[in-house]
């Protein structure tokens, strides 16, 4: 089985899509913002292997580099695009292994930009997803008088030559995913079609009603080439550093990103490179041995009448009164570490540290266990707690929450 999440830009008109199986994925044109992506995957709880351009975009800075230096995946780029960053070179019916069954397979689709390609998912050899990019219309076409204007017309006779070939070489039930044509600048208008309301397609649709099935070359370009209106001042500044690969963004360090996103879906993670006080910042584990961890289901059992140790609840008051494990004790994390010495409740007995997510209850049991005190943190937090089907109570006794 596969599965496909598209997430939003919404004002550039961009969709990023997160492609794959049970344990691996690849990301296609990354947003500037990855946290999302990581987000979407830690949701999925699968590992980003690949992270692919379909073009280098004009109209917003990508998110490519920066996704594959935080997961590890490798980034591809079009052969042609010229990229000067560190990536690896897609050509023409090159093929990527998403998983066991799961299939990349790039097609050349030139028309929105000379080096344009468009990425197949293919399950079991079966294509069942296109990523188009600015290729395949749905909705507004990717406009072709992005790199230079002695290019345009013969671009936008490529983009009609590329749908064809999309056409030709997939099934009608074939997914067609692009990333332009959602209102933003990087899409030439379609007539009678207002900016935004492309919704899910299909080859089979796109060949019963896209402008390019419905006319013949000269038309589909000269109703192009009448669409295009001026190009916004700073795509000029943008293209190239695409091509560079943007530097990182300051507003957090990449660890913090990665460390959030990931433990909060109840992912063990580890960093070693040298950014060891940006990774300690964001609360990732660096270097240095972690406590254990145990499952729900062992938690369960050891802080029950007949396992003696404690549940120690290091949320916040809020989240406590929402919801909470019967008999647990509060003590919320910067409680705890402003604190000297073992607390009362865990100075004989074992404590079974747990937040909402994983991530505050290893920082509790590691500052237990460096003062002495026998710690372990529970694997998921509260929310693998409440889905493991485990009481939660509010702070009335009555059947509580966790966010």
């Amino acid at each position: 089985m596969f599965f496909v999440d598209t997430i939003e830009t919404e004002g550039l008109g961009n969709r990023c899509h997160l492609a794959g199986g049970a344990e691996h994925a690849v990301a296609v044109d990354p947003p500037r913002d990855v946290d999302r992506v990581l987000a979407a995957a830690a949701a999925r709880g699968v590992r980003l292997t690949h992270v692919l351009e379909t073009h280098l975009h004009d109209d917003h800075l990508t998110g490519g580099p920066g996704l594959a230096r935080l997961t590890g995946a490798a980034y591809l780029v079009p052969a042609g695009a010229g990229a000067s960053c560190p990536h690896v070179p897609v050509h023409d019916g090159d093929r990527v292994h998403v998983g066991a069954a799961l299939t990349l397979r790039a097609l050349a689709t030139p028309g929105h930009t000379p080096h344009h390609t468009a990425y197949v998912l293919e399950e079991s050899g079966t294509p069942v997803a296109a990523f188009t990019g600015g290729s395949l219309p749905i909705g507004p076409v990717g406009r072709p008088d992005l790199v230079e204007p002695r290019l345009t017309e013969r671009l936008a006779r490529d983009h009609y030559a590329s749908a064809h070939r999309l056409a030709a070489e997939l099934p009608d039930g074939t997914a067609v995913l692009p990333t332009h044509g959602f209102g933003g600048c990087s899409a030439s208008a379609r007539p009678g079609l207002a900016a935004g309301t492309a919704g899910p397609s299909t080859v089979g649709a796109e060949k019963s009603a896209g402008d390019a099935f419905a006319k013949d070359a000269d038309t589909f370009v000269a109703d192009l080439l009448a669409g295009l209106d001026d190009i916004p001042a700073h795509y000029a500044r943008t293209a190239p550093r695409d091509a560079a690969g943007p530097a990182p963004d300051d507003l957090a360090p990449p660890a913090a990103v990665a460390a959030s996103l990931l433990d909060a879906a109840g992912r063990e993670v580890a960093l070693l490179d040298d950014a060891f006080d940006a990774a300690a910042g964001a609360g990732l584990p660096v270097a240095r041995p972690a406590c254990a961890r145990v499952s729900v289901r062992q938690a369960h059992a050891r802080t029950g009448p007949r396992g003696g140790a404690v549940l120690l609840d290091v949320r916040e008051e809020d989240e406590w009164r929402a919801g909470h494990a019967p008999g647990a004790v509060h003590l919320p994390l910067s409680v705890l570490l402003a604190a000297d010495g073992v607390p009362e409740a865990v100075r004989d007995r074992e404590a079974v540290v747990v937040c909402r997510s994983g991530q505050r209850s290893q920082k509790g049991a590691r500052a237990l266990a460096e003062r002495g005190a026998r710690a372990v943190d529970v694997e998921g937090g509260m929310r693998a707690w409440a889905r493991a089907g485990h009481p939660v109570v509010d702070e009335h006794g009555n059947r509580g929450t966790i966010a």
